[in-house]
């Protein structure tokens, strides 16, 4: 089965590229809702991250208590990195037990922020990255996160690669920039995939 990896800074609007396939039938990983169940489903994840960040790590209805593990972690490279090492492994399981489930498609997306920061690239063959100018992707996601400041949403994209760098790295570029439509794009780039998964069977 071909595996498109699909990513793009916060703000560039990749959940709505990735709804644009869903409706062409293409199955679309998260791995941010995933890593979210997991998280709070996985009994072995769950006692690593309670060993590792205390039992506040969730609530009394024994709920993932994020804005804790976000407080944790977010301005700390070496808590961060410790979460990762934990949390990684047990989604990149999931991704291969979902791709099992999903056998039977042409190809199939994994959505993923940080794929290249998280190595997320190394489980997929191309990777798809959605791109749109930085000041229009702070008012993206101003507009859609009210708890959020500028300066919040200034410290995300710090922690996120350079969108030139992200574009050299990819092999396909869509480009959601409220100038360039996004569906001919997507229609154009799920037929090029077609061709490539027909390409890759034996």
């Amino acid at each position: 089965m071909l595996k498109i990896g699909i990513t793009g800074g916060i703000g560039s609007g990749k959940s709505i590229v990735c709804r644009c396939f869903q409706l062409l039938g293409v199955p679309v990983y998260d791995s941010d809702s995933r890593a979210k169940w997991v998280m709070n489903h996985d009994p072995e994840l769950r006692q690593g991250l309670m060993a590792a960040f205390g039992p506040e790590t969730f609530d009394a209805h024994h709920h993932l208590n994020r804005p804790y593990l976000a407080q944790k972690v977010f301005h700390d490279a070496e808590q961060l990195a410790r979460l990762n090492k934990l949390v990684h492994p047990q989604v990149r399981k999931d991704f291969y037990r979902w791709l099992e489930a999903h056998a039977q498609a042409p190809y199939v997306l994994k959505e993923a922020a940080l794929m290249f920061e998280s190595n997320a690239y190394t489980q997929v063959d191309h990777v798809l990255t959605v791109s749109a100018p930085i000041g229009l992707r702070k008012a993206r996601t101003l507009l859609r996160d009210s708890h959020r400041s500028p300066a919040d949403v200034d410290a995300i994209i710090s922690k996120q690669l350079p969108e030139e760098e992200r574009i050299r790295r990819a092999q396909f570029v869509l480009y959601n920039d409220d100038v360039q439509l996004v569906v001919p794009q997507v229609v154009q780039l799920h037929e090029k995939f077609l061709t490539l998964a027909e390409q890759k069977q034996p």
